[in-house]
């Protein structure tokens, strides 16, 4: 029997681990069923390349729960561990054998798939127990060795009787971590930190239907037996290759990542490189529609089918943080407890390659089926523009595969919207105007008016709108956009031929002096125009720069906090060929006339929801008293 002092450079080393290396005590389990799996996966290499004379077989991971004792169990049939061995990597603190072993076998263990980078994981054990064992046999003949500790820097190490190559780690949980004894929270643990482990993990057995005998009655109950519980999928679908998976094999991961989630994902994106990093996962498109405020963290991080975490910012570009799946990278850099993502050229790699990889993606779905790209535009939009906004290289990409909707249902691309607008509505200077409406319903008087002209008119009815346009102004050449119930459109489209007024300019003058007597001038500016008769005789717009300005600053950055703070200044268009104006103008009571205006401001107000609260009622009763 041999005793020592573990070598550590800090004597206090297991109060430091205990409290501010793993910012969760539940992280132990994950550390010490990686370990376990390294220890599994090395046997499994060095029998490949004949190094180990031992036969591998189908080794598991066995978890145990002895609440009696208090006790939690970890086996592997792993490679073991010699006295000398256990000496080195257990007492020497930070010694990490997965990096020794693969520096030593760097030519042919690169694919091994070995987890461990620091050596420390053993030690989160002390989180949750007082005393922690190791009973381990090495793959060489050589005694089987039995180290204890009991979270001081004293241990014991001597020989054991155990027969069977590999290794059992022994908790005996403290008095406050004894939920750790309960087999609904380690079911819980294991399923969410290795649910996709590359062996095997035993937790318990489970009740399996048999097929009932050909000679069985109805009414017999089926015949049953006790079988392994076997907790993890080791073969997950993002280990695999694209060519041998098929479309439901796809969906049956999905509802095997997310099995609370009903709907079915709209299409995945496998990723699967080697060079210049390694990083496999899949990407799935839910159904977002408008919703910016969508579910994050819905991707989960896994290095060698370890779960890491679902934060994923920095290493997936924030606009598809509202995608779902899974990303597998050995070369992410992260902290010594794997909690937290450390900073490296190799994570703004890693984002640009998925960045490109869902570019190329949505491309090559646009040009296989524009169709069904279509159908499922108005769920997937969302993230596509603010991938446009946010990430130069995809807004490069985009024109392949962005589409413009009209209010009529037709899906263009910025070609096509081009080519159709163009020499129908451009400006004096000839630069071309996209008219636009956020809600058809809202701003269906200012659509109908425009289509009724012949224009085309856009749905861009994000929440980001105002940010992507300003975009595309700015990275388009020659090209505007203005919303319908902005800057009047007569204002903005060159004409052939100018609507002539059938009023003088001395009445003109007397009309815009009666209205400005009544309308307030604090928020409204009268502007006389000459339009189709038929054209409604009050219209309210807003301007385009400075109600763009106040969305932007709404939605966060863009407008400055001046815009935020003034108050809303509106256009009022009147037609100066419509019937009502011109019995405005000859209304000879004051009283009437100004009865006349005040109604028909407030429903030009009331089509643009501006009308509301005491206005709303004082509206409602002058035009019960009018009916009257």
């Amino acid at each position: 029997m041999a005793t020592g002092n573990i070598n550590v450079s800090v004597e206090n080393i297991f109060p430091l681990i205990k409290k501010f290396l793993y910012s969760d005590h539940e992280i132990f389990l994950r550390e010490l069923i990686s370990n376990a799996t390294d220890a599994t996966l090395k046997l499994k290499h060095l029998s490949n390349i004949g190094e180990a004379k031992t036969e591998y077989g189908n080794p598991t991971i066995e978890i145990k729960i002895d609440k009696d004792t208090k006790q939690l169990h970890i086996i592997d049939q792993g490679l073991g561990m010699t006295a000398d061995e256990v000496q080195k990597y257990i007492n020497e603190v930070a010694f990490s054998g997965a990096e020794e072993f693969l520096e030593k076998y760097k030519d042919s263990a690169k694919d091994a798939g070995i987890i461990g980078h620091f050596g420390l994981g053993f030690y989160s054990a002390f989180m949750v127990a007082d005393k922690v064992e190791i009973i381990t046999k090495s793959y060489k003949d050589e005694p089987a060795a039995h180290w204890t500790c009991d979270g001081s820097t004293s241990y014991t190490l001597e020989e054991h009787d155990k027969t069977e190559r590999g290794t059992e780690i022994i908790l005996h949980i403290n008095e406050d971590e004894l939920e750790f004894l309960e087999n609904s929270k380690i079911t819980e643990l294991l399923t969410k930190y290795n649910k996709f482990m590359p062996i095997p993990i035993k937790f318990g057995t489970k009740t399996e239907t048999l097929p009932k005998p050909e000679d069985a009655k109805e009414e017999d109950p089926a015949p049953t037996k006790e079988v392994d519980n076997i907790i993890n999928n080791p073969n997950p679908a993002w280990t695999k290759q694209p060519a041998d998976l098929k479309e439901e094999d796809y969906k049956g991961f999905y509802r095997e990542l997310y099995p609370m989630q009903f709907e079915e994902p709209l299409f995945n994106i496998h990723l699967n490189v080697d060079y210049p990093f390694n990083l496999t996962g899949i990407l799935y498109f839910p159904k977002l529609g408008q919703d910016m405020n969508i579910q994050k963290d819905k991707i989960q991080l896994y290095q060698n089918q370890v779960f890491v975490t679902d934060n994923v910012e920095g290493i997936v570009p924030e606009f598809l943080t509202m995608l779902r799946g899974v990303i597998d990278s050995p070369d992410i850099p992260l902290n010594v407890s794997r909690s937290y993502l450390q900073a490296d050229g190799a994570v703004k790699k890693i984002s640009s390659y998925i960045t490109r990889k869902v570019a190329d993606k949505l491309t090559s779905l646009f040009k296989n089926d524009r169709e069904d790209f279509e159908k499922k535009w108005n769920d997937i939009k969302v993230v596509i523009e603010y991938g446009m906004l946010s990430e130069d290289k995809f807004f490069e990409k985009s024109d392949k595969f962005a589409l413009y909707p009209t209010v009529d249902d037709t899906y263009l691309t910025f070609e096509e919207l081009q080519d159709k607008i163009k020499g129908n509505q451009t400006d004096k200077d000839d630069k071309l105007i996209v008219l636009y409406a956020s809600n058809k319903d809202e701003q269906h008087a200012y659509i109908a008016a425009a289509k009724d002209k012949g224009y085309e008119v856009l749905l861009l009815d994000s929440p980001i709108v105002s940010h992507l346009i300003q975009k595309l102004e700015t990275s388009k050449e020659n090209i505007t956009f203005a919303r319908v119930d902005g800057d009047h459109i007569d204002n903005l489209i060159k004409k052939d031929e100018e609507a002539i007024s059938k009023l003088s300019d001395d009445e003109k003058e007397s009309l815009k002096t009666d209205l400005e007597n009544v309308i307030p001038k604090e928020r409204y500016t009268v502007q006389l125009e000459a339009m189709d008769s038929n054209a409604s005789p009050f219209m309210i717009t807003q301007p385009e720069f400075m109600r763009r300005m106040k969305e932007m600053q709404q939605t966060g950055g863009g407008g400055m906090n001046m815009f935020g703070n003034m108050p809303e200044m509106f256009n009022l268009i009147v037609n100066t060929n419509h019937e009502l104006i011109t019995q405005i103008k000859d209304t000879k009571t004051a009283k009437k006339k100004e009865r006349l205006i005040k109604q028909s401001l407030d429903l030009a107000r009331l089509s643009q929801n501006l009308l509301k609260g005491e206005e709303l009622t004082a509206f409602i009763k002058r035009s019960f008293d009018m009916i009257k």
